[in-house]
This record gives structure tokens, sequence and C-alpha cells, in this order.
């Protein structure tokens, strides 16, 4: 595998992967901004938008025939955040030429109209339809509105909420609903032409196709792409203290079977200079897998929880531990959760538990050239953080990493908010009795 990375204009990044492998290429162009309550929504629906047609192809139907002319070629919108930058674009997905019979060119043909959908829209008057604003503003906001069904994401989401509260990063990458319901499409058609003026752009290939090709092929695609002056200041504030002394306690009531307990930390003083592979090796330990301390002792062994693992965000610096509980069990559930971490910041690491970490580690980095879309997070990832090594690389990084660096992290993270989402009063014990009774019949 063979990557680069080279500035085609100003403000306009490509990452190139050559690997061949595949018998599909993958392309993403993403424009990158500031994450910010007033426009996180506007920025999030606009690649929704710009699908519905071009100037050339003005609606669904005959965007949907130029893809099954370049053999079924598919292109989807790309949101997402990374700290406190918010990404917005395209990722397609089509065959490789070498594949197709001779003379083929879906290569050129799937990147022009990736590119053409995003500069080159349907527009009345310069101005974005409104039918297909206002459809897919309720479409979005009906995804937002949505992330409430799924009680375990949504309560890591209002924990990290309410620990950001002062923060941009408690944005959702599609913003807020309410934000999201009151765009009108002159406001976001503004919101776009000074988006593609002043966003730094992001573009990432991986497929067969020879590097000076590609980069022939996306100069001139950009040609047009208006440039103003660039936003470069856009990245993430990085707090490495908790907001009060003492971990904040929020908890709310809803209808569910049982409590979700949710407990963020700051990553604390690590954070200064971070040891990356460190970091993934302390969570594998703690509760990023299989063999951590959350699922062995206070899942399995304890039996305090029906599920618990935790996961890291190395951008903006945060741990978070989800785990499903008896709402009654909350104070030994949590007390447990505190000892483990206690335990890896005293260094009581066995090297058993220290060789399955870095196992689990070196296993998932060396699945991550396996698929194209894994690769594409990746690199895209690696480029917001301003690292340069790829996955193979942490992986034997990883394999370097002792104990007591993963206890030096234990030891600098610090408790900020705790959240519960409980059972409506009694509603928990009454789902206990149902289940205690069917086991029984």
């Amino acid at each position: 595998m063979e990557t680069k990375r080279v500035q085609l204009r100003p403000g306009v990044w490509l990452t190139y992967v050559m690997e061949e492998k595949f018998k599909t290429a993958c392309f993403s162009v993403s424009l990158l901004s500031q994450l910010c309550r007033d426009t996180a929504s506007m920025n999030a629906l606009i690649p929704y938008v710009l699908k519905r047609g071009t100037n050339q192809s003005p609606d669904l139907q005959a965007i949907q025939e130029r893809f099954d002319n370049l053999y079924g070629t598919s292109v989807d919108p790309l949101v997402f955040k990374s700290g406190e930058i918010q990404s917005s674009g395209f990722y397609a997905s089509f065959p490789e030429d070498d594949f197709l019979p001779e003379g083929s060119d879906v290569l050129r043909g799937a990147l022009s109209l990736t590119m053409e959908l995003l500069l080159s829209p349907a527009t009345r008057g310069g101005l974005l339809l409104p039918a297909y604003v206002e459809s897919e503003r309720e479409n979005l906001a009906d995804q937002i509105a949505a992330r409430v069904n799924n009680k375990r994401t949504y309560a890591v989401f209002r924990c990290m909420e309410e620990m950001c509260r002062f923060e941009d990063y408690a944005i959702g990458r599609y913003g807020d609903e309410e934000s999201c319901r009151s765009i009108g499409y002159r406001k976001l058609s503004r919101h776009y032409k000074e988006l593609l003026q002043h966003a730094p752009v992001e573009m990432f290939y991986c497929g067969r196709a020879p590097f000076r090709k590609i980069t022939e092929i996306l100069s001139d695609l950009t040609a047009t792409l208006p440039r103003g002056e660039l936003d470069d200041e856009i990245g993430t504030d990085i707090r490495m203290n908790s907001v009060e002394e003492e971990p904040r306690i929020t908890e709310e009531h809803m209808d569910v079977a049982q409590t979700n307990l949710v407990i963020g930390w700051r990553l604390g003083e690590c954070m200064e200079e971070p040891d990356i592979p460190a970091l993934y090796v302390f969570n594998a330990v703690f509760g990023g897998s299989p063999n951590s301390r959350l699922f062995l002792h206070v899942r399995e062994k304890l039996h305090l929880c029906y599920y618990a693992s935790s996961v890291l965000d190395q951008v903006k610096g945060l741990l978070l531990v989800s785990a499903g509980i008896q709402r009654e069990n909350y104070e030994l559930a949590r007390d447990e959760i505190f000892s483990q971490l206690r335990l890896i910041a005293e260094g009581q690491i066995s090297d058993v538990e220290l060789g399955a970490a870095i196992a689990a580690i070196v296993s998932d980095m060396r699945s991550v050239p396996d698929s194209q879309a894994s690769l594409q997070s990746f690199c895209t990832a690696q480029v917001l953080r301003g690292l340069e090594f790829g996955p193979e690389e942490l992986a034997e990084l990883a394999q370097e990493v002792t104990a007591e660096r993963v206890a030096r992290i234990a030891q600098s993270v610090v408790c900020d908010q705790i959240y519960l989402l409980s059972p409506e009063e009694g509603d928990e014990e009454e789902e206990i009795q149902e289940e205690e009774a069917e086991e029984t019949t």
C-alpha cells in the first residue's frame, strides 16, 4: 500500500492510497468547517440537497441514470465530526476500469459526477431549489429527532452534551432539530456559497489508478472551485481539567427498560503530548475490548451491569464509559468502574491482559486496509489530528507499549460528568418482574 499527500490548489488537499487488492475504487471530497451551533445543521444538510440534482442532471432520475451508465457507481452524502471540526461532502464507490470492458473510463466519470454534485447543483435564479431544501430538511430533522430511539447511544450523546455544555463539541454532527427545521432555501444557498469559498477541502482516493492521473483529473475538476480567504484556524479546543471540583451528576427519566449509566472523564495532562499508541492500549485494557477490566470484572465476575465498555475521543481528549445497570446497583457499579481505573493507574496490569489488549489493537489496525471505507475514515481522521502514521505503523507502535505507559494515562484522567438515563419510577421494577415471570414460565 502506497500513500501520498499533495496540495492541488490553495486549501485543497488530496490523500492518495494505491491499493490493488480491491476490484472497486473509492473517492471522497469533504468541506471542513468549525463545528458551530448556528451552522452545523446547514453544513449537514448541504450534501443531501446537492445530491438531488445538478444543472446537467436536475433530478434524482437523471442522476440515477448516470450512476447506472457508470456500472453502478454510487455516491452518498458524507457527514461527520472530528473533535470540533465538522466535515460534509460525498463518498463515491465505483468499479475499477481494469475489470470493465476495454475502453471504459468509469474513473473519470465517477470523479466528474461527484465533483459536479458538489460544485454545480440544480438552482433557480442562483438559489438552491426550495422543494429540494424543504424535503431534505424535514428528512434530516426527523433523523436528528430519531436518535432518542437508541437509548444506549442517546445516553452517551447526552453525557457528552452535559459534560461539554460550554464547548462546541456538545453539538451533534447533524446539529439540532430546532435549528434544522428553521433552515430556508435562501439561507442555505448563501451558506453553501460561503462554504465553497472559505472551507478547506479534503479529498481521498484509494484504488489502482496512478497518482499522476488522479492529480491531473482532480486538478481539472477543482479549477472552477471558488476560493476566497480560507478558514485555516479551524481546530479543537482541548480542556485538560473538569469544569468543577466534583463530577456533575445528571439524571433523566424516560420509558426505558434499564438504567443507562455513562461516566465521562477528561484525559487531562497526558493530552499535552499525547502518547497515541498507549491511549489505544489503555482503552483496550480498561473497557474497549472483550478482555477488558469492565467486561471481565464489572460485567462477568460481579454481574453489576448488562453491558459495559469504554470509548476514547483522542482528538477532544475524552474518555467515556457506558453501562447498562439496574438503578439500585448504581453506586456499586460506579464504584467498581472507578476501582478498576484506579488499579490500572497503580500499575496493576498483568502481562496477560496487557498482551491481550495489544493483540486487540494490532488486529484492529491490521484489518483497517481490508475495507476502503475504513481506510478513508482512518486516513481522514489522521489528517485532521495532524498525525502521519498509517494503521500498520500504529500496529507496530502498539506492540512497544508498556504497562507503565498505560498507567500514566490512567493517572492523568479526571472525572467530569456522570449521567443516568433511568426508567420512570416503578417501570424498572415492573420490567424485572415481567422478565422473571417469563423465565419461570
